[in-house]
């Protein structure tokens, strides 16, 4: 079987290794230089299924209002000029009720929790040295009305069988030795001690390298123009004005996604949020984090690499606006100077931005669509370095005509379709896929 993966980030290298583990015949196309160069390259380095958690949440709209009025606050809204945005944002809003919420929390922890475990399947075959650690992720309140608020998420972490650990004030400094030097109150923390760390992009390029052992091809520095169709039945790619035949291919371009399939009539309902990251080499370690620490009040990730400190969070509702911004790089290092005052030297980290294609639902689309042939894996968001390896092996699963490992309800384009087509249209997907 050919198949044509479009999209060279760590979401279209992991699906591409998985698919020619399976014996496909892989092509990966991408616009730029090489493997991990845009949403994957400076992210927070969190894999973190235990904190996968949707945007979409409840008394998120009232928080969202109290934002607009601070100076650094971890969301802004600038209009894009287009309708799209204000409709996508009606979208999230509809799903910040507290049944979404908790319908969507286990769409994604079920895919995140399974994405860790295939990265460890994956690690133990495969050598890739990326800078991981296996420490877990410490979420930490400033204010006793977190703590308080974070029983919601302990509850649903209970429910679904999650380590967990809440944390007093006190008790924060035995996972996390630094904090002792904190110049801010903390009140306590939730720690999920099954959460890993590691640059994506150092991952996403060895196992670019892995794949090109297994044959797959990837073809850089090309401008992927059209999908072409034939009814309903995919049958090529326009790549640099070049047709290339094709019946397999899977859509994993990010937030460039969307616009790829509007031409087909397909709404995928993804839009680019755009997040900041500070890396900043350590001077003295003893003083940063031993793992990931996320600062509920600011919504930023401290991930610990070997020599490096990765500084990374907030959102932007901008379109496609790659803009660095001042304001975003103070607020990220307030956040540092704050947690781990002596950990690293500012004046020398490199500041970064990029975006994270995200979902109403925050569920990323991940399966067929009515087009024959024609698949998903995109709108991760925020976790897609957490979930890469379990969606990547999910969807070469479908696309080579094989079970999936776990329920891939909710996770297809199907979901955000209406009732009618949705009833008939996966079905007979499915039906397809069981007879291959």
């Amino acid at each position: 079987m050919d198949v044509v993966v479009l999209g060279g980030g760590v979401i279209g290298t992991t699906t591409a290794y998985y698919l020619a583990q399976r014996g496909a015949k892989v092509t990966v196309i991408d616009r730029q230089p090489g493997p991990a160069m845009e949403t994957s390259f400076a992210n927070a380095g969190q894999v973190s299924p235990g904190y996968s958690t949707p945007w979409a949440a409840p008394g998120i709209p009232l928080k969202a209002l109290k934002w607009l009025f601070q100076a650094h606050a971890p969301l802004r809204i600038r209009p894009d000029g287009s309708l799209y945005q204000w409709q996508w944002l009606a979208a999230m809003l509809a799903n910040c009720t507290q049944a979404r919420y908790v319908q969507n929390k286990a769409r994604m922890m079920r895919l995140a929790e399974y994405s860790r475990d295939c990265l460890r399947e994956l690690r133990s075959g495969v050598d890739l040295r990326y800078e991981h650690r296996t420490g877990g992720t410490l979420q930490l309140f400033r204010s006793a009305a977190q703590l308080d608020a974070a029983e919601r998420d302990v509850a649903v972490l209970a429910e679904l069988g999650v380590a967990h650990q809440l944390l007093t004030r006190t008790q924060l400094t035995q996972h996390e030795p630094a904090l002792a030097r904190s110049a801010v109150p903390l009140a306590g923390g939730l720690r999920l001690p099954n959460d890993e760390t590691g640059d994506c992009f150092l991952f996403t390029q060895q196992l670019a390298a892995a794949a090109r052992e297994l044959g797959v091809r990837f073809r850089f520095n090309a401008r992927i123009d059209r999908l072409e169709t034939r009814g309903e039945q995919l049958t090529g790619v326009i790549v640099d004005g070049e047709r290339i035949a094709t019946t397999q291919c899977v859509l994993a371009l990010g937030s460039y996604s969307r616009p790829m399939l509007q031409a087909l009539g397909l709404d995928l309902p993804v839009y680019p949020v755009k997040g900041y990251s500070l890396t900043v080499p350590l001077t003295r370690p003893e003083a940063a984090p031993v793992s990931t620490v996320l600062d509920e009040t600011f919504k930023v990730a401290l991930t610990r690499f070997d020599q490096r400190l990765r500084v990374g969070g907030m959102a932007e509702l901008a379109g496609f606006d790659l803009a660095l911004r001042e304001s975003r790089r103070a607020t990220l290092e307030k956040v540092v100077k704050d947690l781990f005052p002596e950990a690293g030297d500012l004046s020398a980290a490199t500041f970064w931005t990029g975006l994270r294609p995200l979902t109403p639902d925050g569920t990323p689309v991940v399966g067929p669509t009515r087009y024959q042939g024609l698949w998903l894996n995109t709108g991760h968001g925020t976790l897609g370095w957490t979930m890469a390896c379990g969606s990547g092996r999910v969807l070469a699963d479908q696309v080579c005509g094989l079970a999936p490992d776990i329920d891939t309800e909710g996770l297809a384009l199907a979901r955000y379709a209406r009732p009618a087509r949705s009833a008939s249209r996966p079905q007979l997907g499915m039906a397809r896929r069981r007879q291959a």
